[in-house]
C-alpha cells in the first residue's frame, strides 16, 4: 500500500510522544516470522522483533506492517509480538523473551516510560538493541526514540487548519482526553501560545475533556454547542475525541456551521470527510514511522550509527535521516488528511 506523502508546512523542533505493546513463558502466538536466533551484539544479527502496546489495535497494526516492509527490503528477519492489553507488565515479559532468544533489536512503542527499564538495560547488556516508537521510554533504557512528530508541530497544525476554516477570527473550543492527559496538555497549551501571536481574533473559549471514552466525549461536544451559541470551530486532539464529535455534528443543526479539526485516523474520519462534517485533520503516517522504525534499529545492529547526535543513516524509499538530541530521530511534519487524498490510506 502506497500512502501520498502530502505534509503541512509547521514550524516544529523538540519531542512529543502521543499510541501501543511479548510473555515470558506465555504463548507468542501473535508473531509472525522466522526464528528470531543468532548471537547478539552481531552487526550481521537483523532479527527484529517489533513490540507495540497491544495487539489487535489497527494503529500498530499498521506500523509494524511498515516494519515488516522494511525488515524484508533489507534481508532481515521480522517479529511482532505482544500482549492483547496495553500494560508495561506485558511488555516486560516479551521484552525478556526476545533477550533470551538473541534478537538483534527489539522496537518497541512504551507502556510506560519507566517500568520497563528494568528489562530493557538487561536486553542491552546482552548486546540487543533498543529503538522506541511512537511512545518513549525514559532516555537512559534505550538507544534511540523515532518521534512521530513534534509538540510543537502537532499543536500548530491544528490551530492552522482551524483558522483556515473559520476566517482566522471567532469562538473555539477545546475537545480533549483526560484532564490529565500529559501529552494532550503540552499541545493545548502550544496551541493556545501559537494562536496567540498568529490568529489574535480567535479566542479559545473552553476546554473539556471527553476522557477518551466516544459516549462522554459526544456529550461534551453537544454541551459545548449548547454554552456557546456563537462557537465557529472545535479542536479535539485524540481520536477518540475527534470522531465522537463528528458523529455529533454530522446529525444537528450545526453541521457546515461549526467547524471540527483535530487528530484522527482515515478510517474513523473517512465517513465524515466525505460527508462534509469534517474538512480535513491531522496525524502522522505510522506506515512509514514503523518503517523508519526498523531502518534505524538495522542501522544501530550494523554500526552504521551508534545513536549519538548527529549520526546520520538511510532509511529506504524515506530517504536520509540524522539523530537529534536526546538519541531523538524525527519522523517528520505531521499530514493532513481531507477528501483528495483519504482514500489512500488504510489504517
Amino acid at each position: 500500500m502506497k500512502f501520498a506523502r502530502t505534509r503541512v508546512t509547521v514550524i516544529a523542533a523538540a519531542a512529543v510522544a502521543a499510541a501501543l505493546t511479548l510473555a515470558g513463558c506465555a504463548d507468542t502466538g501473535g508473531s509472525t516470522g522466522g526464528s528470531t536466533g543468532g548471537s547478539t551484539g552481531d552487526s550481521k544479527n537483523l532479527a527484529i522483533t517489533f513490540l507495540p502496546k497491544n495487539l489487535g489495535n489497527p494503529y500498530f497494526d499498521t506500523s509494524d506492517k511498515g516494519g515488516e516492509t522494511a525488515i524484508k527490503e533489507f534481508g532481515g528477519t521480522y517479529n511482532q509480538v505482544g500482549p492483547t492489553t496495553a500494560s508495561p507488565d506485558g511488555q516486560v515479559s516479551y521484552i525478556n523473551t526476545a533477550t533470551q532468544q538473541g534478537v538483534g533489536a527489539i522496537v518497541l512503542s512504551a507502556n510506560d516510560p519507566k517500568a520497563l527499564c528494568d528489562s530493557l538495560n538487561q536486553a542491552r547488556k546482552a548486546k540487543v538493541k533498543i529503538v522506541t516508537f511512537d511512545s518513549d521510554t525514559d532516555p537512559s533504557c534505550r538507544d534511540l526514540f523515532i518521534n512521530q512528530a513534534t509538540a510543537d508541530g502537532i499543536a500548530q497544525v491544528q490551530v492552522d487548519m482551524i483558522a483556515k476554516q473559520i476566517g482566522s477570527a471567532g469562538e473555539v473550543a477545546i475537545l480533549s482526553a483526560a484532564a490529565n492527559a500529559t501529552n494532550q496538555n503540552a499541545w493545548i497549551a502550544k496551541m493556545k501560545t501559537y494562536a496567540a501571536s498568529k490568529y489574535p481574533n480567535i479566542k479559545f473559549v473552553a476546554t473539556v475533556y471527553g476522557n477518551d471514552d466516544d459516549q462522554t466525549s459526544f456529550d461534551k461536544t453537544a454541551a459545548l454547542l449548547q454554552s456557546h451559541p456563537n462557537l465557529k470551530g472545535i479542536i479535539s486532539p485524540t481520536t477518540v475525541g475527534i470522531a465522537a464529535a463528528a458523529r455529533y455534528l454530522s446529525t444537528s443543526t450545526s453541521k457546515g456551521k461549526v467547524a471540527l479539526t483535530g487528530l484522527g485516523t482515515p478510517n474513523q474520519m473517512r465517513s465524515y470527510v466525505k460527508d462534509g462534517t469534517v474538512k480535513e485533520f491531522a496525524l502522522w503516517n505510522p506506515e512509514d514511522l514503523g518503517y523508519l522504525a526498523a531502518y534505524a534499529a538495522k542501522a544501530l545492529i550494523t554500526g552504521e550509527i551508534t545513536g549519538k547526535e548527529g549520526d546520520s543513516f538511510k532509511a529506504g524509499k524515506l530517504g536520509d535521516y540524522k539523530v537529534g538530541a536526546d538519541a531523538t530521530v524525527l519522523l517528520g511534519d505531521p499530514y493532513v488528511f481531507n477528501s483528495s487524498n483519504i482514500d489512500k490510506f488504510n489504517f
